[in-house]
């Protein structure tokens, strides 16, 4: 009889989980944006060619956006060009090569994104790795990835955006920043957030990229103030999509009948992404943080003004903007 209420339990927990917590709050807004420029960025994994980043750059095509997917590859991104062109009926969507691993890249996207673009309104910086290895530039790749590709491409597209506001900058960040610590020796000594291979020291990597995501909002909102532009990090939720295809596959394998259940499918992933991007009447709440269509509190390490600041200092000079 325990076993059995036991059991009944569980499986009432994991109901109501799913209902509240996987599905989740939706974006409510009905905003068209007819004659406003999206970029939407990728890596590979988590991009606009993939996972969540697909679906928002879907649902901003399908409100008339002229939508920018910024991915790595040209065989998947034009590939994820033409099924939201067919699935938005939307022509406006175009693909331009971006590698957040080069600086080089990044200059370069920047700058002919703005000798062909006239306006950018929503900059959204979706794209995210989880494993070790370095970039083109000798960096740490989840630090050169997650935040000093999108660092550089904020500050380089930042004109732009004020030209054109009210704009929105959105950062995709993650809740695993609660479990991140900023290690500036490491950073300064080898460009990397930690040198270790471990499951569990790729997953602090990880999550020490994500604080540097939020760290970088709260620094460019104060940074933003007086102008017409806002920013906002958020986390979109645990998503079963592709960001985790560089783990172990037989991990893979015991993991995936437990995140199609306890994870959120990219549809629902994407919400808060769109909440950031679109709803109106958010702008006070610049430089906050997101999860599931709501502010959220962060911890004291998040809004520590001194590690945003040096963290931007450092961030100029690893990307040659000092």
């Amino acid at each position: 009889m325990c076993l059995l209420l036991v059991l009944g339990l569980a499986i009432a927990v994991a109901y109501f989980y799913r209902e509240i917590v996987v599905k989740g709050k939706r974006c409510t807004s009905k905003a068209k944006l007819h004659g406003k420029t999206v970029i939407v960025t990728a890596f590979s994994a988590a991009g606009s060619n993939t996972g969540i980043g697909k679906t928002t750059a879907l649902d901003l095509a399908k409100r008339g956006a002229r939508v920018i997917l910024a991915c790595r590859s040209k065989q998947r991104g034009e590939a994820a060009l033409e099924e939201i062109k067919r699935d938005s009926g939307n022509n406006q969507v175009v693909f331009m090569q971006l590698d957040l691993g080069s600086l080089k890249s990044v200059r370069s996207f920047a700058e002919n994104f703005l000798k062909s673009e006239p306006r950018l309104d929503i900059l959204i910086n979706n794209a995210g790795v989880q494993m070790q290895g370095r970039t083109a530039d000798g960096l740490g790749l989840m630090f050169g990835v997650n935040h000093i590709g999108h660092f550089l491409l904020t500050n380089l597209l930042l004109e732009q955006l004020k030209a054109c506001g009210p704009s929105r900058v959105v950062n995709v960040s993650s809740m695993a920043h609660y479990f991140g610590k900023i290690d500036f020796d490491c950073l300064n000594t080898h460009k990397a957030l930690g040198l270790g291979t471990s499951f569990m020291e790729v997953l602090q990597y990880y999550s020490d990229s994500k604080l540097c995501n939020y760290l970088f909002t709260h620094e460019l909102a104060k940074r933003l103030k007086g102008t017409n532009v806002t920013c906002y990090s958020l986390h979109p939720g645990a998503i079963n999509s592709e960001l985790a295809r560089n783990i172990n596959s037989t991990l893979q394998l015991f993991l995936k009948p437990l995140t199609a259940y306890f994870f959120k499918n990219t549809e629902q992933g994407c919400q808060t992404t769109l909440h950031c991007a679109l709803q109106e009447g958010i702008e006070p709440f610049s430089g906050r943080f997101f999860s599931n269509c709501t502010v959220k509190e962060v911890s004291d390490k998040a809004k520590d003004d001194a590690a945003s600041k040096k963290l931007w200092e450092l961030s100029e000079r690893l990307c040659g903007l000092a």
